[in-house]
């Protein structure tokens, strides 16, 4: 699929209205209504138009996200296929103040697996074995979920266009080589002020994480903007995301048998 801009009205008034929710903090009407429910294309459109907004104003991409590949996520939010989105550095918790971060309006939690890139991956054969290669390094990770559409009342075209549903991303400190494991066969625990809220697999996650991040490679390449060198994937949720509240503690573990490989923290912190 070559992806085209199409800048017009329609979907410049989707960008503005999403636009609009996150200068005021103030969640919007769906923008199916101007788009379509199914129109992947101009949903990547109105996405676009978002990133190029950030980017002018100065934010810098730090790497993607795939997002509904959990079929628990999929049934939360009456969606039957993956997406993706942007990430901005100052969606990192590890590396931006509260102060800096985009706001959050409607937040949820989901665990998953996140992938370091050593390589581009920009070539004609982009399968799970490909991609494999590419990898530098895994880790836990959280991605914080938002929605600037009014009480997550999203289609397909909704999520895309509204980048993904993105808000913010903490990581683990730990780095796994993929000589130390196999991502389809790790499971996880979420856990939000000590109770466990959570449970996923990586088989969850397309059948495997590498399916998933080979899905996006050949999605961003089709879409002229392959995955680079250094950039962070986040691979999709694991198990079902659940909603936050000022003040809650996160915390999930990945792990292989009775070895844990990797864990991560968050507390959602308020101005």
């Amino acid at each position: 699929m070559t992806f085209t801009l199409t800048d017009s009205p329609a979907i410049r008034a989707a960008a503005d209205r999403l636009a609009a929710a996150t200068a005021t903090g103030e969640p919007v009407a769906p923008v199916r209504d101007l788009i379509g429910p199914d129109d992947v294309v101009s949903a990547y459109a109105v996405q676009s138009i978002g990133v190029q907004g950030r980017l002018v104003s100065g934010a810098r991409i730090v790497g993607r996200k795939i997002g509904l590949t959990s079929p628990a996520v999929q049934q939360q939010l009456g969606v039957d296929q993956p997406d993706f989105g942007v990430l901005f550095g100052d969606m990192d918790v590890s590396e931006t103040t509260v102060a800096q971060r985009p706001r959050l309006l409607q937040p949820k939690v989901e665990a998953e697996l996140a992938f370091v890139l050593g390589a581009d991956l920009d070539g004609e054969q982009l399968d799970p074995i490909t991609v494999r290669g590419a990898i530098e390094y895994a880790v836990a990770a959280l991605e914080i979920v938002d929605s600037r559409i009014a009480d997550w009342d999203i289609t397909f075209a909704d999520t895309v266009a509204d980048n993904a549903s993105s808000g913010w991303f903490a990581l683990g400190s730990r780095r796994l080589s993929l000589e130390e494991f196999e991502p389809r066969e790790i499971a996880m625990t979420m856990a939000i002020d000590g109770e466990v809220v959570s449970t996923g697999t990586g088989s969850a996650c397309l059948g495997d994480p590498l399916n998933a991040l080979a899905w996006l490679a050949r999605t961003a390449r089709d879409f002229g903007n392959p995955l680079r060198a250094g950039e962070v994937v986040l691979s999709g949720a694991l198990g079902p995301m659940a909603s936050l509240r000022p003040g809650a503690r996160v915390h999930a573990e990945i792990f292989s048998s009775a070895e844990t490989l990797g864990a991560v923290d968050f507390v959602w912190e308020e101005l």
